[in-house]
This record gives structure tokens, sequence and C-alpha cells, in this order.
């Protein structure tokens, strides 16, 4: 039996996991601070509501043992953002995910750096056949 997806985060749900995968576990209060960083009008109120939100619609697990308690991400980063690739590229990109990487490799969205690692891991792709 296969477990449910979660479903598909808003941008200030993502902006919380976001968050939370770079803190790890982590409180409301911590996760508020982190959140005050980049967007400084962050209430503690609306960082905890939006926590338990997404913990109830199963974005986030929660540890009740202590008083305050830690939220963690439900699934992890990678399996996030492949689901939310695969829609991006279905629903933009025709189900190609040449025509994606193609718009992003033109587009100026990668950095020499990340081009490079690109060739090598595709170097070693060809390396394998």
């Amino acid at each position: 039996m296969t477990t449910p997806t979660p479903p598909k985060p808003t941008p200030a749900e993502l902006e919380m996991l976001r968050l939370l995968y770079a803190l790890g576990p982590a409180t409301a209060r911590q996760v508020h601070e982190a959140a005050q960083a980049t967007r400084p009008d962050t209430t503690y109120a609306n960082a905890l509501r939006l926590l338990q939100v997404m913990h109830g619609k199963g974005l986030l697990t929660r540890d009740e043992s202590a008083r305050a308690h830690v939220y963690a991400p439900a699934q992890a980063q990678d399996s996030i953002q492949t689901s939310l690739l695969k829609e991006l590229i279905h629903k933009a990109f025709a189900g190609s995910g040449k025509a994606l990487v193609l718009a992003a490799l033109r587009g100026g969205h990668v950095s020499p750096t990340e081009r490079a690692e690109i060739q090598a891991l595709l170097d070693e792709e060809d390396g394998r056949d």
C-alpha cells in the first residue's frame, strides 16, 4: 500500500520548508527567527499558524514530547523538489525534460560552475553506457 502524497505546498509553505531544510527540526520560535532574516514583517503568530496548517496538511511532522513542539518536513527535500519538477515539466514544457533543461541553459539560469557540474554528470553517465 502506498502512502498518500501531501498536497502541493503554497509559496509561503515552500518558504517554511526551505527554512526547515536549512535549520533541521526546529521550534516555531526558531523558524520565526529564521524567517525574519528575509521577511522582517513575519510575526510569530503567523509563523506558528502556518506551521500548524502545514502539519495538518501532512507537510510537516510535529514532535509534541517537549513543551515547545518541534517541526520537521514530512518528506525529504529531493522528494518535494522532484514532485514539483514533474508538475512543472508537465504543465510548462509539455512533459519534456529536455525542453526544461534547454530553457534553463539558454535563459541564463545556470552559472558557469553549475554548467561544469552538469557536464561532469553527463560525462559520468556516458561512461556507464
